[in-house]
């Protein structure tokens, strides 16, 4: 599933992500997904649609403060703090990766680009106005 969609909702924003999961095929590596867009343009919103469609059902609130939160074989990423990409490897990095069975969504994927692995998938989002998103979807 890639393409552009606009949200004028939370809920709408949950389903887009639903369907992405929902649409996921398997992987010989670990599935990441980097989030890029500006603070409260919808990334931790789409992650709680994305969880929520696999059957996690712990609450998913941003790891902003303590980098990374997992929820078994989904794991959530917040690089927002990150001055320097090598500092998420520390977080066994190359073993999540590694793993096909894991699930990986990263937030603010920008600032680890250069240690992504070559084929992942990448939402954008921004501000259209106060309710409503732009959100693009694309694989690497």
């Amino acid at each position: 599933m890639k393409g552009e969609y606009i949200s004028a909702s939370v809920t709408q924003t949950k389903k887009i992500a639903g369907d992405l999961a929902k649409n996921l095929k398997p992987n010989r590596k670990a599935l990441v997904i980097g989030l890029t867009g500006e603070l409260g343009s919808g990334k931790t919103t789409f992650i709680q649609g994305f969880a929520r469609t696999l059957g996690v059902k712990d609450r998913i609130v941003s790891p902003t403060f303590v980098l990374m939160r997992r929820h078994k074989n989904l794991i959530h990423i917040d690089a927002y703090r990150i001055d320097k990409p090598k500092e998420i490897l520390g977080l066994e990095w190359r073993e999540m990766t590694n793993n096909p069975q894991n699930i990986i969504l990263v937030e603010w994927v920008e600032k680890i680009k250069e240690i992504l692995p070559k084929k992942y998938i990448q939402v954008d989002f921004k501000h259209i106005d106060k309710n409503k998103r732009w959100i693009k979807i694309k694989k690497y």
